[in-house]
């Protein structure tokens, strides 16, 4: 537990002791850490999952179904995070194999884990018949929570910060000095210096308070402007898109694109943001010229709106073979 790092902000005079470790114990002869990056990000997901249990239900969605997504999501986000990392520094891991699988020693890229959960969301909705896209509009608000309380994970570790600022909320800390001064090369070669010895842009907590704020937003627009299975999803798509377009060039420790100083993830959200923009826009026009019954009242009820008219159209369809059957009968018992 001895293990903290003293935080400075510019706007106030006092330290902060941040640990990184939130308990060690011995375990069966084995000496365990838990570090609060790991504590933190455990939290973040309990409550995303909360979260995302209590839309399901309320949307009359399968729990069980919902577990199945849950638990290959994971799996698979977890994997595509740290291969998206790993490739990145490639450089790096291709001469250090043994330092791949340890993903609690930090390296995780958010957009690998979004696009292996999708991935395996996507299988897994097919083989359990969902709906793929009610189900990624729960799961990025869902995914909002897991952001914003996760990043501060990234605080007690003192990473993921941005370069030089005066501003009263700039942080500084021995840790982040020293990374700093490690790196300078390595900022010569993108075309920008950061001074260690001055306050830097704490830009975990500006992803954290974006995504925070972006829960409410897209939860409002759920519950009061939902027109289509899909839309919260775009609309992630470009809330979190802006912000990572913005506060990634703030950033000191980019993931870029090899031989470039293009940031791989910068890139990547501007795109997303026009992309889902453009789909947005289109969708939104066409549902509200031709709504369709899943965007009335029980709009959130496809699946179940559909079996509803199914088994209506094989009622009809009996009624009208028994009057035939009678109609039949009853010419029989005129010709006899």
């Amino acid at each position: 537990m001895s293990d903290y790092t003293v935080v400075y902000f510019k706007g106030i005079e006092k330290g902060f002791s941040v640990p990184s470790v939130l308990a060690d114990f011995n375990l069966f002869g084995m000496d365990v850490e838990i570090k609060f990056y790991g504590a933190i990000i455990a939290f973040g997901f309990l409550l995303a999952v909360l979260f995302g249990g209590r839309m399901a239900y309320k949307w009359k969605m399968s729990l069980d179904k919902m577990v199945d997504v849950l638990i290959y999501g994971t799996l698979a986000a977890i994997v595509g995070a740290r291969l998206y990392y790993v490739f990145s520094k490639w450089d790096y891991y291709s001469a250090n194999l043994s330092e791949i699988p340890k993903i609690w020693n930090g390296g995780l890229a958010i957009y690998g884990g979004i696009i292996g959960g999708l991935i395996a969301a996507y299988f897994v909705c097919k083989i359990r018949k969902m709906n793929y896209w009610n189900l990624l509009d729960i799961a990025t608000m869902s995914l909002l929570i897991g952001q914003g309380i996760g990043r501060w994970g990234n605080f007690t570790n003192q990473e993921a910060f941005g370069v030089n600022t005066d501003k009263p909320w700039g942080m500084w800390s021995e840790k982040i000095a020293s990374d700093i001064m490690s790196n300078q090369s390595l900022y010569a070669e993108k075309g920008f210096t950061v001074d260690p010895n001055q306050f830097v842009h704490p830009t975990f907590l500006y992803e954290s308070i974006w995504c925070l704020l972006g829960v409410l937003v897209l939860y409002l627009i759920c519950t009061k402007a939902r027109k289509f299975s899909g839309q919260i999803a775009l609309c992630y798509g470009i809330w979190y898109g802006l912000e990572r377009t913005v506060v990634e060039g703030l950033r000191t420790d980019s993931l870029y694109i090899a031989g470039t100083t293009i940031r791989v993830s910068q890139a990547l959200s501007a795109v997303l943001v026009v992309v889902c923009a453009v789909l947005l826009t289109v969708l939104l026009i066409k549902f509200t010229k031709n709504p369709k019954p899943i965007d009335g009242v029980d709009f959130f009820l496809e699946e179940e709106l559909k079996k509803k008219a199914e088994e209506a159209k094989n009622a009809e369809k009996t009624e009208e073979n028994r009057e035939t059957a009678d109609i039949n009968n009853n010419v029989i018992k005129e010709e006899e």
